[in-house]
């Protein structure tokens, strides 16, 4: 028997049974094929605006996405230069197969035991998950059970009026676990994402294109363990689509899956279908192409923003009308694919299902997309299986800590209306929880909860101590001034000076350069910091107040049937939650704040 079972070896489910692990429980992760565990089934990049967010997060808490990343990453940009340092992202492109290999060997250093078997249904008794039954009719025992199917979940890809089983490109999907999950009345539905033809890379002609190089020197994704080596960095291109490309795509929109009827699940609209594209943003005479290679020996290229579930033929005439892919050859051809979800409402801010006990979901089953989001919640799902099965407190990330609350808030309060993707915008104290200070804010969690081990945890002790020394020596420095004197430290408060001159002045050492980038960033936006932190410690009253799960809205006087529907359905668990709630307003939380200190007192009278 084991503590825990994580079904699927997609990014949720490895960062889920990695997490379990490091808490010293006994996993086993269940997939279609050892082969595919950690593959990237899309683009092959980690990061970019918002994502690098849960990535570092992750990574501050001890979990292995970055680490990978780091392995496997062939150009690192960083994203949003131009703004505050809080909104910058690190993106790195991938090689496809190191990712998948850097995976791999990590678990391979683990005793998480991998079982290559089809999940086909789910061992319940008494509204509580027991274990799995495989395809050989086994039945896999385990205290908890965390659900990572992806897209695989009776998914289908669609390419023009052709459709074939699968969750993605050369595998099958789960129909038999789909039905069942329906059969369990879990509240589903279906929603879609799609992905690009691959392309020859020596077919295309790049001298045509902008060269788009990496950043140096080069950055790395993992800051608590930062790679001693990384691989050879190359160029990504960049070319654009154009009348001619917008002509063939308009005149054939009719033959695409997502157009003709043949998907009902909704798309995500921050990463549409170049058919999206062209008839949504139809006075544009172009969209951009990023030509991504998927690898260092790889010969293929991934076009970022051509994603489309027309024919095979019409996908052909585009493309070759694209300047630079006039004769290129494609390998594999683009496709949609929709598959069902389950409404993230009806989950636990744990992760665990509210109607059975033992069960959590994480990733796309949730209805997000993108491999950070899928990973974030893998933790999130690992972490609180395996702190249960201790008994241990449940662990909530709340949204002034990380993204990974923010995420995992927005999914559990509003449930999703079409492929949720993580923003900075999204996050209210995002001041707070810039990509570069993720340690600062979690590895000390981390470390408490067993996720960090006690070298790495030393390292960073070491790391912030060399930091406070460093800030000392500023406070200390003297700087002159006509008519005064001021210390080091005020110098880097001023915005009118660069940091090239400010280095110059206080005579940085070389070595601190990554200090003093750090000192910068938080001196500079001190003060911002400080009045967030203030409206923090305001919504933390409402947070900590909880709402009663036996509450009847039905009976607050003055709340209206709109918001009585709205609180009945999502189910607050804090005044807090409420207020996120649209159309909910501070008199309808006052309200119920009222009616919750008049119950207590009610018991309190009835009790003497």
């Amino acid at each position: 028997m084991f503590d825990v079972i994580v079904i699927g070896g997609g990014h949720a489910g490895v960062e889920a049974a990695h997490a379990v692990y490091r808490q010293g429980l006994k996993c086993c992760l269940v997939t279609f094929s050892k082969d595919t565990v950690g593959q990237m089934s899309c683009n092959p990049a980690i990061g970019g605006l918002g994502k690098s967010h849960l990535v570092r997060e992750v990574d501050a808490l001890g979990g292995i996405m970055a680490q990978a990343t780091d392995m496997s990453g062939i150009q690192y940009r960083t994203l949003n230069t131009r703004k505050g340092f809080a909104v910058q992202a690190l993106r790195v492109q991938c090689d496809r197969a190191k990712y998948k290999e850097a995976i791999q060997n990590i678990l391979s250093q683990t005793s998480i035991e991998i079982i290559e078997e089809e999940v086909i249904d789910l061992s319940i008794e008494s509204n509580k998950a027991r274990g799995v039954v495989v395809g050989s009719n086994k039945t896999i025992q385990a205290k908890k059970i965390i659900l990572t199917t992806g897209t695989f979940l009776n998914g289908i890809m669609y390419t023009g009026d052709q459709n074939t089983s699968g969750g993605r490109a050369g595998d099958k999907s789960a129909i038999p676990l789909s039905k069942r999950l329906y059969d369990m009345k879990l509240p589903m539905g279906r929603l879609k994402t799609g992905t690009p033809a691959r392309i020859k890379l020596s077919s295309i002609n790049l001298e045509v294109m902008d060269e788009q190089p990496g950043e140096i020197p080069t950055p790395h994704m993992s800051l608590l363990h930062p790679p001693t080596k990384q691989l050879k960095q190359i160029s990504c291109y960049i070319t654009r689509t154009n009348k001619e490309t917008h002509s063939i795509i308009r005149e054939n929109t009719h033959l695409s899956a997502m157009y003709s009827g043949q998907i009902a699940g909704i798309g995500p609209r921050y990463c549409p279908s170049i058919e999206d594209k062209i008839n949504k943003f139809s006075d544009k005479d172009s969209h951009q192409i990023f030509i991504e290679p998927e690898g260092l020996s790889k010969d293929l290229v991934y076009p970022n923003g051509i994603s489309t579930s027309l024919p095979k033929k019409i996908q052909e005439e585009f493309i070759h009308s694209i300047k630079g892919l006039e004769n290129c050859e494609i390998e594999e051809h683009g496709y949609a694919v929709e598959y069902d979800f389950i409404d993230p409402r009806a989950l636990n801010q744990t992760l665990e299902t509210k109607f059975i006990r033992n069960l959590y979901l994480a990733g796309q089953i949730n209805g997000t997309t993108g491999y950070e989001e899928a990973s974030a919640q893998g933790l999130v799902a690992g972490i609180n299986a395996a702190q249960n099965i201790l008994q241990k407190p449940e662990v909530i990330f709340s949204r002034s800590e990380a993204y990974i609350g923010v995420l995992i808030d927005d999914l559990t309060l509003h449930g999703v209306t079409e492929p949720y993707r993580m923003f900075t915008s999204r996050a209210e104290f995002r001041l707070m929880l810039s990509q570069d200070t993720a340690r600062q804010r979690l590895t000390e969690k981390g470390f408490k909860l067993g996720l960090v081990d006690s070298p790495t945890h030393s390292n960073f002790q070491k790391e912030e101590n060399q930091y406070q020394e460093f800030l000392k020596e500023l406070k200390t420095q003297k700087i002159s001034e006509p008519n005064k004197t001021i210390s080091a430290i005020e110098l880097l408060k001023r915005t009118n000076l660069d940091k090239e001159t400010i280095k110059k002045t206080i005579q940085l050492n070389p070595e601190n350069q990554p200090l003093f980038e750090r000192a910068v960033n938080e001196i500079k936006y001190e003060g911002y910091i400080a009045k967030q932190q203030r409206e923090v410690e305001s919504a933390r009253k409402h947070e900590e107040s909880k709402i009663p799960t036996n509450i009847n809205y039905t009976l607050i006087k003055g709340l209206s049937n709109e918001v009585v529907e709205k609180l009945t359905k999502s189910k607050p668990t804090s005044l807090g939650q409420a207020g996120r709630l649209e159309g909910v307003t501070p008199a309808a939380i006052n309200l119920i704040s009222i009616t919750i200190k008049k119950n207590q007192i009610s018991q309190k009278v009835a009790s003497h």
